[in-house]
């Protein structure tokens, strides 16, 4: 009988903390000279353009951090009827992508004041955004960081993916 290897899994819990919290551990990756990259969104049914998006993502840094709009958020920004998946579970899946470092809920429309708080060393959104138009971008180039954009997966979307559903 071949002995059984124990597998060390690592909870995503774990990794869904508060602002407060996030920040404790970039300011402890930065000092070890860890690149932090900052991306944010909805992520309300997680899909394959998402997970593409963050890979490369991830691939610009060492460590990968989302700020998460929050259910009320998530209804201004989409409608009444967003969003299909609770901020609990939405946090909980982008945590447990193994990619993913720390996962933080705002309130806010935009991610302006966590990005200006966080001050991650790059921050990442979709190539369908103009860098001057990114919340936060002025805050995190101020300070000596880079901000960037990804080209995304052509056809996935979470709105069409609702639309299909619907037909």
């Amino acid at each position: 009988m071949l002995g059984k290897k124990r597998i060390k899994l690592s909870h995503s819990k774990h990794k869904v903390v508060n602002q407060k919290q996030l920040k404790e551990r970039i300011a402890s990756w930065q000092s070890d000279g860890e690149k932090v990259v900052f991306s944010n969104g909805c992520f309300d049914i997680l899909h394959l353009g998402h997970i593409d998006y963050l890979e490369k993502a991830r691939g610009l840094g060492d460590r990968l951090v989302i700020g998460l709009n929050s259910d009320d958020s998530v209804k201004i920004l989409k409608g009444p009827n967003r969003p299909v998946n609770k901020e609990e579970a939405r946090s909980r899946m982008l945590a447990a992508l193994e990619f993913v470092d720390g996962v933080s809920v705002f309130e806010e429309e935009t991610p302006k004041e966590l990005i200006e708080y966080l001050l991650p060393d790059i921050l990442v959104k979709g190539a369908d955004y103009e860098i001057e138009n990114i919340a936060g971008a002025r805050a995190v180039l101020e300070n000596g960081g880079e901000v960037k954009t990804i080209d995304l997966v052509e056809g996935y979307s979470t709105t069409s993916i609702i639309e299909n559903l619907r037909k």
